[in-house]
């Protein structure tokens, strides 16, 4: 019977992914700080969508784990965004509520 493969990540690789998240999270603060109109929403869910990527990929091994584990995590994502769809277009419809109704 063979051995399962046990990989070994360097310490290095810990150490420039925690970097990287570093340089994330301060991305985020400036980004929170600055104004760019529309693009607020999406430059802060694209960092966040980035470092929860690296925190999968590396600290969660998903780069050494079978093909079942990576559909399970891509599929959380997917359910993910489609609530965050939902609720985009739930919240899109509630500015009828404040329209003044005839009759009233």
């Amino acid at each position: 019977m063979a051995e399962p493969q046990h990989h070994v990540t360097p310490v290095s690789t810990y150490v420039y992914v925690f970097l990287a998240l570093l340089v994330c999270t301060v991305l985020t603060y400036f980004a929170a700080k600055a104004d760019f109109g529309l693009l607020n929403n999406f430059i802060a869910m694209a960092i966040a969508i980035t470092k929860a990527l690296l925190v999968l990929y590396f600290f969660m091994e998903l780069r050494h784990s079978t093909r079942m584990t990576v559909l399970t995590a891509a599929a959380g994502f997917f359910w993910l965004f489609l609530m965050i769809g939902l609720f985009l277009m739930d919240y899109g419809t509630r500015m009828a509520v404040v329209l003044p109704v005839p009759g009233k």
